[in-house]
């Protein structure tokens, strides 16, 4: 194959599996929109309502681990299977999930909704397994970081709009759900079979498709040799609360908006505010993937000024189809103003990025837990802004140094996604105690990003007694 053509198969890959990418996080952010639904119709605490959360995010732990174990003692299955194979598993596996939902409002049972949530997000486990590397080995591997950027600004877009049309299809196309529990719980089919159909359309033009199977790299090492260098181990510890954290505080906004003091409003309402917190990490990763292009050193300054408030607007657009009138998310132009600040002092260092927006996140979690109203509400909403480019730094940080153990640490890394299924029932525990309630609740996510804001100074003092230095230039 000469190189022109190879280009061209990779490209034509390369927009095939960025797809994949847009569903898991679809799926991931409407459960903010699900939960409250939920809690609604079964007369949930909060603690069991983010069951939801558990389920989901328990279930990348389940895969990664499956994938640890078996690649460590065999070999890598999709090196041996076929990495399409693996997508194509991946989104079977998730759609078969999806359809378990039928069986869940015909029963009328909440542990199934929780086994569907559980089977779609292993397929997802899969996917991301495979996904991942598939991105950075399609090309130059010193490309590679852009094409992955690119992926997440996709994930970014499905996490945005994933409440506003799960939203649409569960509340509009269900009038009466809000008086009617029976009718609500049965307006849960017909997103989930749609969204079936759907993994299954993608995974016959997966199969369909002459794609490429890039080989990765087979060598093992003996032992968990990776878990000697403490950066690996604390940033295990990173990304356990980061993504917990993260899922966290989208996750029990649904609450929070019922409380009086925040907003007022019931289930049926919410979908727009969780569309805009997991819209605010689309914003955050736009922004971020500015850098991983060549532009001249006055375009990127611009596009850094231009591209959260684009970013934004497509946000607003999607949400004014379904809601008519978002004139009220207006005001959280302010809080994108103060990211653009902050990311202009971050200026692309990872630790310093982390400390600053990790401190940035902890003091909006505490205006939103010491005020009222819209202030309280958007600075909650704003830990997706500071969330964004977490991810990143994190990863970059742990792997640095690691050397022949990169591959195993960064296996180790992904499992702590597993943060996803024990922060958000914790926060949800202690909203239910009376003397705490949801909005204090908050104090956890607080908790959660001074650690982050501390990772990133203490990993950066590890890495330069390793003499490794990412935030110097």
């Amino acid at each position: 194959m000469t190189k022109s053509n190879q280009d061209t198969s990779y490209s034509s890959a390369l927009i095939s599996i960025i797809s994949v990418f847009f569903f898991w996080g679809f799926v991931a952010a409407s459960n903010g929109v699900l939960i409250p639904v939920l809690k609604h119709h079964f007369q949930l605490t909060q603690l069991q309502s983010q069951l939801v959360d558990t389920a989901f995010y328990i279930a990348y732990f389940v895969g990664s681990m499956i994938y640890f174990v078996w690649s460590y003692r065999f070999g890598d299955p999709f090196n041996k299977f076929g990495m399409k194979k693996g997508l194509v598993g991946g989104m079977i596996v998730s759609a078969i999930g999806a359809m378990l939902f039928i069986p869940a409002v015909s029963q009328n049972q909440y542990l199934f909704f929780l086994i569907g949530l559980f089977v779609i997000a292993f397929g997802f486990s899969i996917l991301q397994i495979v996904a991942n590397p598939y991105v950075i080995n399609l090309g130059d591997p010193a490309k590679g970081s852009f094409r992955l950027n690119l992926a997440g600004s996709i994930n970014s877009l499905g996490t945005s709009l994933g409440p506003v049309i799960f939203g649409y299809a569960l509340f509009d196309s269900a009038k009466a759900n809000a008086v009617n529990q029976s009718i609500g719980l049965e307006s849960l089919k017909l997103p989930f079979i749609l969204l079936s159909l759907v993994l299954v359309l993608v995974a016959i033009f997966l199969w369909l498709s002459k794609l490429p199977e890039p080989k990765l790299d087979e060598a093992k090492e003996s032992g968990l040799g990776a878990l000697k260098f403490p950066q690996l181990v604390w940033g295990m510890m990173a990304i356990f609360i980061y993504v917990g954290v993260e899922v966290s505080v989208g996750s029990n906004l649904g609450e929070l908006l019922k409380d009086p003091n925040v907003k007022g409003i019931d289930h049926t309402q919410v979908a727009k505010y969780v569309s805009l917190y997991w819209g605010s990490l689309m914003i955050g990763r736009w922004t971020g993937a500015i850098h991983a292009f060549s532009f001249a050193d006055n375009t990127k300054k611009l596009l850094q000024y231009l591209v959260p408030f684009i970013a934004f607007a497509v946000v607003l657009f999607f949400n004014n189809i379904r809601e008519g009138d978002v004139s009220d998310l207006f005001i959280y132009s302010a809080w994108i103003v103060v990211f653009i600040i902050a990311n202009y002092f971050a200026r692309e260092k990872p630790a310093k990025t982390l400390m600053i927006f990790g401190s940035m996140a902890a003091l909006m979690m505490v205006v939103g837990i010491l005020t009222s109203g819209d202030l309280a509400l958007y600075s909650f909403i704003s830990g997706g802004l500071f969330c964004s480019v977490m991810w990143p730094c994190i990863f970059n940080l742990a792997i640095a140094g690691l050397g022949k153990y990169t591959n195993q640490g960064s296996s180790l890394l992904v499992s702590m996604i597993l943060g996803g299924a024990f922060i958000p029932p914790l926060q949800g525990y202690l909203s239910d105690l009376p003397a705490i309630g949801i909005q204090s609740s908050y104090w956890l996510a607080f908790i959660c990003f001074i650690f982050l804001a501390w990772y990133g100074y203490h990993a950066r003092s590890i890495l330069r007694s390793q003499g490794i230095d990412y935030d110097t230039k």
